[in-house]
């Protein structure tokens, strides 16, 4: 007994003794995240904006050279005072702080080294369209709102002009997209040729002001609002428009490899790295794409087998793309079918997770002015704080190359469970650094994402065997873009060879495969971050169900997922695994 009571003695004297350092690393570390945040503030304005910090709203950010170098002088000074602290004096859950922290600093280094910025545009998203973008993306309640969004409008000229900049050093340096993804830009920059202030998107706030503004205020926010756009937005445009038709595009080169660009096979290594977030080769995810399209194709054999079709997979394929009882035939007709499936997905939410999100999200068609180029669906994120909803958006546009058989899986993967749940719990996380509920890592969305639209299937929510054909179409998108976007930009494949491997082995329509070939080709190693995610999240949920049995609970499950926001799949493989062993030995508590 004395002994016993002398080492708590002892203990406790060694605890108060230490008390302070533990206290001081716990402080210079959130004292650190602190110093970040508020830097990634300044130096995003749409950020801040997104988030609801005051101070940024008139503003858009820099760009140029000398910024790009000194955010790397920053992130290296970061990340030498995270290594000055002392890891092993922080609790458990600022250790993970710590960790994802360090990950966060160590992928901006490592890619910010290749200067991507001398690009700074996809097929379908780029830096004009952060300005295209702002009337539906900035908080507009109050005449200070209105003010701050005519200033930010007025920073689009300075805003072009360093990136074009950019791309001149580019073209210079022999950095330059090539010639079919500009072919994909030129148009989206054309819809931005307005004759005039009022018949623009910009100017569609001052058609819609808050009932609460007087006569007067209206009238000079408006004229301020023409004057702006007129003379700064529309000119920019213009300048922008100019310079990718008479300086670019001639430039641009034919191959579309980034390994060809100089200095491309290192990046396109760091790139896989980034976007997977594993140790692993472009060459091995090129077999495991390999092996999952013929497994996924002997699946999607067994359903044509089952509907009693006499034909060819191909023939199959051609009655998918182009019967008309799987088309929509009017916008408001196909935006109504995708709102069935989400309502119809809300339903089942409880009896898979025990974690909802407070955030509501809608659904919404795609801004004419970009659906031509733009994907069949993307999740807008929404803000709690700035009272803006999360959108799940769908493309209108060619509405005979959209077909209702694949809607319940986008819907799943767009809204929810995928990225509307997943983003807006992270964002709602409590008790985290700012940086973790903006942290977005696609291996684990993506992943995420791609899981959901497979969840769907216990949902419920495939309601005919042509629906879950649609899904393994999708799985098959996701599969060959292991194989397609290696092969582009790894092995040296041509653009004829990638479309080929989708018509062959996919429901998608011609113009969606196009227009994803194209999006892989301007956006080197993010489509494989989909499958790669997918398969780590299936194997760490095979392994709970093994491990626990019939104590296995899927909505806890779920929600040890998402438990953490956006981490690498490294991490999330180590927090199930935790996962088990606590379930482990609580159950074994229990049964006792």
């Amino acid at each position: 007994m004395i002994k016993m009571l002398l080492k708590v003695v002892i203990l406790g004297l060694f605890i108060g003794l230490n008390a302070p350092a533990f206290a001081d690393e716990t402080e210079n570390l959130h004292q650190l995240f602190g110093d970040e945040w508020a830097q990634r503030l300044e130096d995003n304005p749409l950020t801040a904006t997104y988030t609801g910090a005051e101070g940024y709203n008139d503003k858009l950010r820099s760009v140029t050279p000398e910024t790009k170098k000194r955010q790397m002088e920053q992130d290296q000074a970061f990340l030498d005072r995270l290594n000055a602290i002392d890891r092993s004096a922080l609790s458990v859950s600022d250790q993970l702080n710590y960790d994802l922290f360090a990950y966060t600093l160590e992928s901006n280094i490592s890619l910010g080294a290749f200067r991507g910025w001398r690009v700074p545009f996809l097929a379908d998203f780029g830096f004009y369209s952060e300005v295209m973008s702002l009337a539906d993306n900035v908080p507009l309640r109050t005449v200070k709102d209105y003010e701050d969004y005519i200033a930010r409008l007025n920073e689009a000229p300075r805003f072009f002009a360093e990136n074009i900049t950019n791309m001149q050093t580019g073209i210079a340096e022999g950095f330059i997209a090539p010639r079919v993804i500009v072919g994909r830009v030129i148009p989206a920059l054309a819809t931005q040729l307005y004759e005039s202030a009022e018949d623009s998107s910009y100017f569609a706030p001052f058609n819609d002001f808050p009932g609460t503004f007087g006569d007067d205020a209206k009238a000079r926010l408006s004229a301020a609002g023409k004057t702006v756009i007129e003379e700064s937005v529309l000119p920019a445009f213009r300048d922008l428009y100019d310079f990718f038709v008479d300086e670019y595009e001639p430039a641009s080169r034919d191959s579309i490899g980034i390994s060809d660009a100089p200095g491309g096979g290192e990046y396109y290594a760091a790139l896989v790295k980034n976007y997977t977030t594993l140790d692993i080769t472009p060459d091995e995810i090129h077999q495991i794409g390999l092996d999952e399209v013929l497994r996924i194709r002997s699946e999607m054999e067994a359903i044509i087998d089952r509907l009693g079709f006499e034909g060819s997979f191909a023939e199959f394929l051609e009655f998918l793309r182009t019967d008309p009882q799987f088309y929509a035939q009017t916008p408001r007709q196909l935006l109504a079918e995708a709102s069935y499936h989400a309502k119809r997905i809300d339903g089942q939410m409880p009896k898979f997770f025990g974690n909802l999100p407070r955030l509501s999200y809608g659904v919404r068609a795609v801004p004419d002015d970009i659906a031509p180029a733009y994907t069949t669906g993307r999740y807008w994120g929404g803000s709690l704080k700035n009272g803006i909803a999360g959108n799940y958006m769908v493309n209108t546009y060619a509405l005979d190359k959209r077909p209702l058989y694949t809607l319940p899986a986008l819907t799943l993967h767009e809204g929810v469970p995928g990225h509307h749940h997943q983003i807006s719990l992270t964002q709602e996380m409590e008790g985290v650094p700012e940086f973790r509920k903006n942290m977005y890592l696609s291996a684990f969305g993506e992943g995420w994402g791609l899981y959901t639209e497979k969840l769907g299937v216990e949902m419920g929510i495939y309601e005919d065997d042509y629906q879950n054909f649609g899904r393994l179409t999708y799985e098959m998108w996701r599969a060959g873009r292991l194989v397609v976007d290696t092969g582009i930009h790894w092995r040296g494949w041509s653009r004829e060879d990638a479309v080929a491997l989708f018509v062959e082995n996919s429901a998608l329509s011609t113009h969606n495969i196009n227009t994803e070939v194209d999006r892989y080709i301007s956006w080197p190693g993010q489509a494989l971050s989909y499958k790669m995610g997918e398969l780590k999240i299936w194997e760490l949920r095979r392994r709970a169900e093994e491990a626990l049995g019939v104590d296995f609970d899927i909505r806890d499950f779920h929600d040890a997922i998402l438990a953490n926001g956006s981490i690498p799949l490294s991490l999330l493989e180590k927090k199930i695994d935790e996962f088990i062993a606590e379930n482990q030995i609580q159950n074994q508590t229990q049964g006792e």
